[in-house]
């Protein structure tokens, strides 16, 4: 399970959008994931996409569905969309790219020339 890690709400959270809550998402949107991730890249979305993604990848971030509804009831829909929307984008991108934190440190062992750094960090992204 890809992991997203970000600051939501009133501290860090851990959000997933697993097989499971892809499909629920697809059902509460009315629309495919690819349509849902080009939406939310182009600036083209619904205010529940933003909503959905961020709870049910809350959800499969291991919270409780009544803690994460608490928490888009209160972080999203009472705030302005801009503070959730790279929240949601960060959510997706982790499931369609990967989690950058691992990207990141194999493209810096990478850039350092440790050849030994590099491979350890690129074992680290495929154990995960």
């Amino acid at each position: 399970m890809i992991e997203h890690r970000a600051f939501f709400g009133d501290g860090e959270k851990t959000f997933a959008l697993t097989f499971p809550m892809i499909k629920e998402l697809e059902r509460q949107t009315g629309a495919s994931i690819g349509v849902l991730f080009h939406r939310v890249r182009s600036l083209a979305f619904n205010a529940v996409d933003l909503s959905e993604i961020i709870r049910l990848g809350l959800i499969g971030g291991g919270m409780k569905p009544q803690e994460a509804m608490t928490m888009v009831q209160t972080y999203v829909e009472a705030r302005p969309l801009g503070e959730s929307l790279p929240v949601a984008m960060g959510i997706l991108s982790a499931m369609w790219f990967g989690a950058p934190d691992t990207q990141d440190e194999q493209r810096q062992a990478a850039a350092s020339g440790d050849l030994a750094a590099a491979i350890s960090a690129a074992y680290e992204g495929v154990a995960e």
